[in-house]
């Protein structure tokens, strides 16, 4: 359960310690659902991507993150009060209690953020983790909104673009596979980095790791 106080505190901290390095610009954030739940699929530039994601948008966020960050007690705290929610990349199915409480989330109408990457991948689009989505696939009407990120220096400050897309639904998608693809096109897009169009050899299963696939920045 997010705590308003540190959610708040820590937004305030963020924008005090970001603002004199980096002019964050936030495009389409229309297409983020007012009374219904949805998933972020973000594109993961660089460990900034959280901080200036949080300041793109106002409101509260539930971050899905690697269970090993929530071990310390402390640190555990700390981040579920900001809405961090363990889960295990490379076998979910250990952390059911994860997916239960993703699940009511979603239902009652906020936002999950997933980096469907796993890890850092800098001006390029990684392989997506489709086992750590495989949950949503299955068992979420929500829809999946891909989000970019693009860093650009420009004098002393870095520019930031947080490209909002339109909200993608699975069902219509096909297989596993053809969504991810689509989802992967989206956010390379909107991130600057391809301009993937649908006959380029770019668009097909490169893109996609299958459960238990790990990223080569690991």
């Amino acid at each position: 359960m997010i705590k308003a106080w540190v959610f708040n505190l820590t937004r305030l901290v963020g924008e005090i310690v970001l603002s004199p390095f980096f002019r964050i610009h936030a495009h389409g954030l229309e297409h983020i659902p007012d009374q219904q739940g949805f998933i972020l699929l973000v594109k993961h530039q660089r460990w900034e991507d959280i901080p200036v994601l949080g300041l793109a948008v106002s409101r509260p966020l539930y971050y899905v993150a690697k269970r090993e960050l929530f071990e310390n007690r402390i640190i555990n705290w700390y981040l579920r009060s900001l809405g961090g929610v363990p889960l295990d990349r490379d076998k979910p199915l250990r952390t059911k209690q994860s997916f239960r409480e993703i699940h009511e989330i979603l239902q009652s109408g906020k936002g999950i953020v997933v980096f469907p990457e796993g890890t850092y991948y800098k001006d390029q689009m990684g392989p997506l983790r489709i086992g750590m989505l495989k949950f949503f696939l299955k068992r979420s009407d929500s829809p999946f909104i891909p989000v970019g990120i693009e860093y650009r220096q420009n004098g002393l400050k870095t520019d930031v673009d947080v490209r909002f897309g339109k909200p993608i639904w699975a069902k219509g998608c096909g297989s596993h596979e053809e969504f991810m693809n689509k989802v992967a096109k989206a956010i390379a897009s909107l991130s600057g980095l391809y301009p993937l169009s649908e006959d380029s050899d770019e668009s097909t299963g490169r893109y996609v790791s299958f459960i238990g696939g790990k990223g080569n920045n690991e």
